[in-house]
């Protein structure tokens, strides 16, 4: 039977895949796909243009939101083992949900990025970083 912590670990695992997934889409989809998640012009219209750069951020961002699946399935027992699991968890906890606090502070960097992507990335965040909080807090003796 699994425990709360397990399930919320792997839930906040599909959460990481959900978001790396809406992030390949963007790639496949293109330009359209950029303005509405909100990625600002400038994204979008590199991507028209078939620049690399839009294609590479997004698949950096994704390769992390992975990496942050794997680990919270690795906790919740789903996958074997990974190195590190508990900092590495409460470190993507911290990201998680210091991202979804500093949307203020960061919004100056990205201008071209829409008040609705701040909106729903933050939020999506705060959901995602508080599901492998519970995960992570329930499970530490586990882990």
């Amino acid at each position: 039977m699994s425990t709360f912590g397990t399930q919320a670990l792997l839930l906040g695992g599909l959460l990481s895949v959900a978001a790396a997934m809406a992030h390949l889409a963007c790639i496949a989809l293109g330009a359209p796909a950029y303005r509405l998640m909100g990625a600002g012009e400038k994204m979008a219209r590199a991507a028209e243009a078939g620049k690399l750069r839009p294609t590479l951020v997004t698949l950096a961002v994704t390769a992390i939101l992975l990496t942050w699946a794997a680990y919270a399935l690795a906790g919740a027992g789903i996958i074997g083992p990974l190195p590190f699991t508990r900092p590495a968890l409460a470190a993507i906890c911290a990201v998680y949900l210091g991202r979804a606090v500093a949307f203020p502070l960061l919004k100056p960097a990205f201008p071209d990025n829409s008040q609705t992507f701040w909106l729903v990335s933050s939020s999506t965040c705060l959901v995602i970083g508080v599901v492998h909080a519970f995960g992570l807090i329930s499970q530490w003796p586990v882990l």
